[in-house]
Parts: C-alpha cells; structure tokens; sequence
C-alpha cells in the first residue's frame, strides 16, 4: 500500500434546510480499493459529487496528492487525476473502440499542413493497452454500440490508467451487468489496483464489496457509520452499520 492519495476531513453539505453530509473523514490510498456502501438517501452521491469536483462542500477539506484542493469543476479533478465513471459511462457509441480510446487525445500528423490522424499508431496502442488490462475485444474498429457493458466499462477503465489517472470512482458500475461481466469487471478493477490506482466503488452489492474492496466505509444518514478492513468485518456487521443498528447496539 501507498501513503494516504485522497483525505477528507470533516465534510459537510447542506441543501437548505437538509444535511446531506455531516463531518464525514476518511482516506483513500494509492493502491487500494475502497468500497462506499449505504442505503439510498445516506449520502454516497452528494459525497462523490464533492470528491469528483461537481460539488463544493459548506465546510470541511479535501486533500488530494499531498496538497489541500478546492476544486471549482469536474474538469479541475480531472486535471488532477480523478476520474468519475457512471452508470451510463462515456462512451461514444456510434465510434469504434479507438475513437473512444483516443477522443480528445488524437494523434496527428501534418500532411501538406493538414493534420491527419495517425490511425495505424492509434489502433496499435490500443489493442496494446486493452492486452496488458486483460481485456478481450474482437476488433478495436467496431463501434461500442455493438460491445457488451463489461467491455465498454474495461474501455473506460483502460483509459484512465493509460492516461495517467490517479483515483477512479466506480458509481455502481455492476447494476446492468451478467454474472460474467461482473466478473470480468472485478478483474478489471484488480488490474486497475496493481497499477498503484486508488478505487472507490459505490455499490449496493455488498458481495461485490467483498470480492474486491480493500476496506469499506459505509455511510448512514449522511455520516460515516463504520470504516472497516474488509478480511475484518463480515456481511452481518455491514449491514448493522448499513442500518444503523451498530450505532445503536451497546458495546460488548
């Protein structure tokens, strides 16, 4: 493991009259998967929203990388090296697999001064890239229209280590997803681990969680009501932090 990537310290958002979040701390380091669980309402969101950049908190802070952040946008984040997946990701559909590799990087060349894309080197790297991640497509020129969820979401996620990422957040990437998917997702993920990569992954599978978190901090009403080493907790004692029975139970 790595030193600590991401901090935060006492994080809190309000919406009117509505807390959100209310002194929420933890951190995150390098190499390691965190899984973020917690019933709807309990503020997995609105904390990744801050944490991506699309949110500023009423108060708290948020280090990244060693320094203090005040991120003013997702594009601020993501100059930094956090990158935000959703459930409907960002993949273009109606271009093949290079295209969304590359999109926003494309590789030129000038040819009597227009510049035209190297496409040989572009679909090499590619194919390169996806091999190493242990992705198997059929053809990086077919359109991702025609590729499964898995296979979209390993593009993602091969880009992002390609380019330099430094933390990804994962938001629900299983939910639409087969049994083989999934499994290939979690490969995916390990992957992403091994290159040193900071995970969180926002779930409402607690065995997903299991399978591939490091530890996992579950969020009830807006605070952190646990922050556990996974090989030390079981299902039981997540979901009475899920609940708020573990709150509510005497210590032994």
């Amino acid at each position: 493991m790595m030193s600590d990537l991401l901090q935060l310290k006492n994080i809190s958002m309000h919406f009117g009259a509505v807390s959100a979040l209310e002194g929420v701390s933890f951190s995150v380091r390098g190499g390691e998967v965190v899984a973020l669980l917690g019933d709807n309402g309990a503020g997995k969101s609105t904390l990744i929203k801050i944490i991506s950049g699309g949110l500023k908190p009423a108060a708290g802070q948020l280090f990244f990388d060693g320094a203090e952040r005040h991120f003013q946008s997702p594009h601020d984040a993501k100059l930094m090296g956090i990158e935000t997946v959703y459930q409907d990701l960002s993949v273009c559909m109606n271009v093949d697999v290079v295209a969304n590799f590359f999109m926003g990087r494309e590789l030129t060349k000038s040819l009597f001064g227009i510049p035209v894309l190297r496409e040989a080197e572009m679909k090499a790297i590619t194919e390169s890239v996806l091999r190493a991640g242990g992705t198997r497509i059929p053809s990086v020129k077919v359109n991702a229209e025609h590729l499964s969820g898995g296979q979209r979401q390993a593009i993602e996620l091969n880009r992002f280590v390609h380019w330099g990422g430094k933390l990804v957040v994962l938001d629900e990437p299983f939910a639409a997803l087969g049994v083989e998917q999934v499994r290939r997702g979690l490969e995916t993920i390990a992957h992403v681990r091994d290159q040193g990569i900071a995970v969180i992954i926002v779930t409402h599978n607690m065995t997903h969680a299991f399978d591939i978190a490091d530890r996992i901090v579950v969020m009830h009403q807006g605070r952190v009501a646990g922050d556990v080493q996974t090989s030390e907790t079981t299902h039981e004692e997540v979901i009475r932090m899920i609940t708020g029975d573990a709150a509510r139970r005497p210590a032994s």
